[in-house]
């Protein structure tokens, strides 16, 4: 796909993955409509790039509809979706504190799986009624998923399993809307650079990087974010998760 003057919806956008991405989006051309919890975030990044910044809660029917709906009236109709948006909590099933409050899990997995099940199927009504491109695509929607989904480690029992739905959910979407001309991937990060392991110490971070056979270091979210727009721009790739995690292999802890 051309990514030139194509509309295009980044949830999380305003940091990280999901900021690496829209940045990457809009220097290739495109219309970024941000979506983000944290509104704010969100308009710092547009107002460099150039994108419209909505507020949005990935997980709500009714937020969602209303932020797809905006972008497409200022924006036109996405042929693009890159689903960045998530939490990444840490807690025991049984902790210290106690057991795990069930509303915790619930949480996770309601944003990062049921948040992106939720753009997609917005992002999906809409694109299925534009012409198909040359290639005879309409659109592509790229979820974010995690190594977690398949070696999750102690205390990530709620993350995990939010990734390991967002791998289960690619295949038999695209499956579903390939006659359609939309095609549907998954990108699987390890270890990278995100507001959340910015915030550890130097030599915490460093060993981390250390875990990681080739290049051994966090990976860069503007690495996802070229993954992303080669996705986009190879039309075979359809229906897979592909591992971005420099050949890791999460231990249990």
């Amino acid at each position: 796909m051309d990514l030139r003057d194509q509309a295009a919806l980044v949830t999380g956008a305003g940091s990280g993955l999901g900021e690496a991405t829209a940045r990457a989006l809009a220097a290739a051309g495109a219309r970024v409509a941000l979506l983000d919890f944290n509104l704010p975030a969100a308009e710092a990044v547009a107002a460099e790039i150039g994108g419209l910044a909505i507020g949005c809660d990935v997980a709500s029917a009714e937020g969602a509809e209303a932020a797809v709906a905006r972008a497409a009236a200022e924006q036109g109709v996405a042929r693009i979706l890159v689903n960045c948006a998530g939490v990444a909590p840490a807690k025991k099933m049984l902790g210290r504190a106690g057991v795990m409050p069930l509303e915790e899990f619930r949480r996770t997995v309601e944003v990062n799986l049921v948040g992106s099940f939720n753009l997609l199927r917005l992002f999906a009504a809409g694109a299925a009624e534009l012409a198909p491109l040359e290639t005879g695509e309409r659109g592509v929607a790229i979820h974010t998923a995690s190594v977690a989904a398949w070696e999750g480690q102690i205390g990530q029992t709620a993350y995990a399993a939010s990734k390991g739905g967002i791998v289960g959910l690619t295949l038999p979407a695209a499956r579903e809307l390939a006659p359609l001309g939309i095609r549907v991937c998954a990108i699987a990060p390890g270890i990278f650079e995100t507001a959340m392991l910015k915030g550890l110490p130097e030599a915490a971070q460093e060993s981390l990087g250390a875990a990681v056979p080739f290049p051994s270091r966090l990976g860069r979210p503007a690495e996802f974010a070229a993954l992303a727009l080669h996705i986009l721009s190879n039309p075979m790739l359809n229906g897979e998760t592909i591992r971005l995690d420099g050949a890791l292999r999460m231990a249990p802890k």
